[in-house]
């Protein structure tokens, strides 16, 4: 059955049972209360899960277990699928017999439950945490599961939106239940306005570098203030995406104009009368006046510069114009001890300027910063230039959709004249698919979420970075302020002034 925005229009769960809450209550609240099925006394609730996305790569063992349980899947129309974290972003109709075996796996699972999936050929197709919120299948106020730690981007459209293993995804296609704790409220306050060459990245990798990656366990994250709400779509998701890379499950962004706007006229959000009793639920949506969190935490963002990761976690980051840590330079023991063995996988020597620091490769993609907004950032940089000797980019859109959009703009001719692959859609790079993955030693400029140590490949290195950073230091061979590149004159005698607000 093909999901069509009617079956969730408001939470599943008609009937919430009340928390007793008095006063002003958070977004949070509001979107856990209104899912509540049952609370049990030491807390736990009985959740109603009105969507899932499923992905080939977590599938195989919830439909596993669901078999040998002699189990059906409840709700198909609530389940959207596609193949993402292990298919060739090139080559496909090359595939290898086991990747051959998981997809045809995956599609006889889904078939045989009645699930919609957006096959490779599909131009729907795509990363899932791409898709869901391109078709409007993620929606403000639903509760939402994907076996898939990143799932906490779709907070940006103000759905409650988190990752779970797969033995829960499995329960989830049984019973679109799952048992859960609340978590503690955190609001992210963010004021001014961002400069030119600051992206919603660089505000979310500055934040990890000062609040620490785990500063969110334990909470869901609500951001708000003026940059918040002067980001748009892909920017919000850039920011929720990254937000697990804190700690946090889940994040939320306030539902606006914005929100409604992106919504409006796509495939799977709600149409006509059904529209308008949508937002109506839709503006009730947001924390309210006099609210009380768990913790908040108030940044001013006006002075952001472009971020840069130096180690081998998120939290490891500095400002492209700072110099590499030394360990004498941490706070405690542990942190001395994290930082030399960063700088050592790292091959980094303290008191380097980023800018010295050459690079071997260039991604652009992934869940973070594969959207279009993202790709015509990075296009508006590397338009007119090329990438240095040496330096092999990649550019991945995060959907078949938005690959066709870019293309229609003239993106693929930007980016393949500078000397950039083009490829399809897919996971790609970011954690090291078949075929797209960084080489033992190899420094990748990469817009994906984690530098851990082997996440790009076995020994890569990786910089996390804006996809304007990500293109400027490509271009120059080595990390660069994209602000500070010179602009390029085109032969109609017009420019290409780099380091437009991405």
């Amino acid at each position: 059955m093909q999901p069509d925005g009617r079956d969730a229009l408001v939470p599943t769960n008609t009937n919430p049972i009340d928390s007793n809450a008095k006063g002003p209550r958070t977004l949070y609240a509001k979107i856990w209360d209104a899912h509540v099925i049952e609370r049990l006394r030491d807390g736990t609730c009985l959740m109603a899960i009105d969507r899932q996305l499923i992905y080939e790569y977590s599938s195989t063992p919830a439909f596993k277990a669901l078999r040998e349980a002699g189990r059906a899947v409840r709700r198909p129309s609530s389940t959207l699928a596609m193949a993402d974290h292990s298919v060739p972003t090139k080559g496909r109709d090359r595939l290898g017999s086991g990747m051959l075996r998981l997809l045809n796996a995956f599609r006889a699972d889904c078939a045989e439950a009645g699930i919609t999936v957006f096959e490779l050929s599909d131009p729907r197709h795509g990363i899932v945490h791409v898709v869901g919120p391109e078709q409007g299948f993620t929606q403000p106020g639903l509760m939402m599961a994907c076996a898939d730690s990143h799932t906490s981007s779709h907070g940006a459209l103000g759905a409650l939106a988190f990752g779970v293993g797969s033995s829960e995804l499995a329960h989830v296609l049984a019973t679109q239940t799952l048992l859960q704790k609340p978590s503690k409220t955190f609001r992210i306050t963010i004021e001014g306005k961002l400069g030119s060459g600051v992206s919603a990245k660089d505000l979310a990798l500055a934040l990890i570098g000062r609040l620490g990656v785990r500063a969110g366990v334990g909470y869901a994250i609500e951001f708000a203030g003026s940059t918040v709400a002067a980001l748009d779509m892909p920017g919000r998701l850039t920011l929720c995406n990254m937000s697990v890379e804190a700690g946090a499950r889940s994040a939320l962004v306030a539902p606006d104009e914005i929100t409604f706007s992106w919504l409006k006229g796509r495939p799977m959000a709600p149409a006509g009368d059904l529209w308008t009793a949508a937002l109506d639920y839709w503006r009730t949506l947001s924390s309210d006046p006099g609210a009380v969190f768990d913790r908040e935490v108030h940044f001013d963002a006006k002075d952001l510069r472009p971020q840069v990761t130096w180690g081998t976690s998120p939290e490891q980051v500095i400002s492209i114009d700072a110099l590499v840590p030394a360990p004498q330079d941490q706070s405690d023991p542990d942190a001395a001890e994290r930082c030399r063995r960063a700088l050592s996988y790292m091959g980094l020597t303290p008191g380097t300027s980023l800018t010295d620091v050459r690079i071997d490769r260039v991604f652009i993609g992934s869940c973070t910063n594969a959207r279009l907004a993202d790709l015509r950032s990075a296009a508006d940089v590397a338009r007119g230039r090329h990438l240095a000797p040496g330096v092999h980019g990649m550019v991945v859109p995060g959907s078949g959709l938005i690959k066709q959009a870019a293309e229609a703009e003239g993106l693929d001719r930007v980016f393949i004249d500078a000397g950039f692959e083009w490829r399809d859609a897919g996971c790609s790079m970011c954690f090291a698919s078949p075929h797209d993955n960084v080489a033992s030693g190899e420094r990748c400029a990469s817009t994906s979420n984690r530098n851990f140590e082997n996440r790009q490949g076995l020994g890569s290195r990786t910089h996390l970075v804006s996809p304007a950073m990500a293109a400027a230091a490509g271009i120059a061979g080595r990390f660069i302020d994209v602000r500070a590149l010179a602009p390029v004159t085109e032969p109609d005698g017009g420019s290409n002034t780099a380091g437009a607000t991405t």
